[in-house]
């Protein structure tokens, strides 16, 4: 993480919090030493932002340091947080988290009425992880795929138990609502297929990477797959 991330991401928790934070808590949190976040107070007390310490005992934003408020009414907090919730239940790890700090940036800046309402979950909005570890199976692994156009092996196991090795082009992801599904074009039926992901025993990213064209990639595949 650059350092202009990380003092921006040191503000966000100082805003999100109204009680103190120690050094050890933001240097675990952030995954960096002590020594580092000592350097990054001091950068952010530098370049103005009004912090005040207290050896032994924290860090906190002085109360009085005001940010402007994020001008979202009751319902569209609450499409937010229910958007938020479902990705943290339902996808892979990596964005799960990203759900998780967003939410925390939403909360920080909200005004003090609404961060009473919303800062916890509301009793009223449950999104259970049902079986997230198998339906979000390799989630984070083929989202990097995508990504950086890298071909992906599969071991796959098809309903009726046949297995099978596949060398897949990986052009995007499909959620169902209760299992997600890969898009790809598969290179030994030389056409799209649909993988689930609980049924991929293993994937592998191979170092081989593939380029889409007007005939392959997802947008032709949802063009041709929906009448």
């Amino acid at each position: 993480m650059r350092k202009a991330e990380r003092l921006f991401q040191i503000l966000n928790i100082l805003r999100g919090r109204r009680s103190v934070i120690t050094a050890l808590q933001l240097a675990q949190r952030l995954e960096v030493s002590e020594r580092t976040i000592y350097r990054d107070m001091q950068a952010l007390v530098l370049s103005g932002i009004p912090i005040e310490s207290e050896a032994g005992i924290g860090y906190r934003l002085a109360p009085k340091f005001a940010i402007p408020p994020l001008m979202f009414d009751e319902h569209e907090l609450e499409a937010l947080l229910l958007g938020v919730r479902m990705v943290q239940s339902w996808s892979g790890e990596k964005m799960g988290s990203a759900a998780d700090s967003a939410l925390h940036k939403i909360h920080s800046v909200l005004p003090d009425e609404l961060h009473r309402q919303y800062v916890q979950q509301p009793e009223w909005l449950i999104v259970p992880a049902l079986h997230r570890e198998y339906s979000a199976r390799n989630s984070d692994e083929i989202q990097a795929g995508i990504k950086n156009k890298s071909k992906l092996r599969l071991h796959y196991r098809r309903e009726d138990g046949q297995e099978s090795q596949r060398t897949v082009w990986p052009l995007g992801l499909v959620f169902w609502g209760s299992t997600w599904t890969l898009i790809a074009w598969c290179e030994i039926r030389d056409d799209y297929r649909m993988f689930r992901l609980d049924r991929v025993a293993q994937l592998t990213t191979l170092s081989e990477t593939f380029i889409t064209t007007d005939t392959c990639n997802l947008q032709h595949y949802w063009q041709n797959a929906t009448p």
